[in-house]
């Protein structure tokens, strides 16, 4: 069973910056996708960006592109995901989640992904 313990969700000013992280656990992450997802209240979950960790491909939501950056951890025990979100929006406040597939080829849908961690809250105030 894979386990996704996402951190780093908190509030901040508008303009400013926040780093998710995702720790993946005992999960063997190469040649699979993750993926940061995020849900605003009375709206579906969207795509925001995607890593394939065998190719370190990356894939971004119109929405963030230029502002947000996925990344992975250089120590691959760590197994570690990382979303570095810079120019905070208000209407980037949001419920945010990490999800893993063991696919190689990343779809950017929720459907695309088979496990979740539980989400962490991001804020943002203008």
């Amino acid at each position: 069973h894979v386990q996704l313990v996402e951190s780093g969700g908190g509030s901040v000013q508008a303009g400013g910056s926040l780093t998710l992280s995702c720790a993946a656990g005992r999960y063997t992450y190469k040649r699979n996708c993750m993926g940061w997802f995020r849900q605003r209240p009375g709206k579906d979950r969207e795509g925001l960006a995607t890593l394939w960790i065998g190719g370190a491909t990356t894939t971004y939501a119109d929405s963030v592109k230029g502002r947000f950056t996925i990344s992975q951890d250089t120590d691959n025990a760590k197994n570690t995901v990382h979303l570095q979100m810079n120019s905070l929006k208000p209407e980037d406040t949001a419920m945010y989640y990490c999800a893993a597939d063991p696919r190689n080829n990343c779809g950017f849908f929720p459907g695309d992904f088979a496990y979740w961690g539980q989400g962490t809250q991001v804020t943002v105030s203008s």
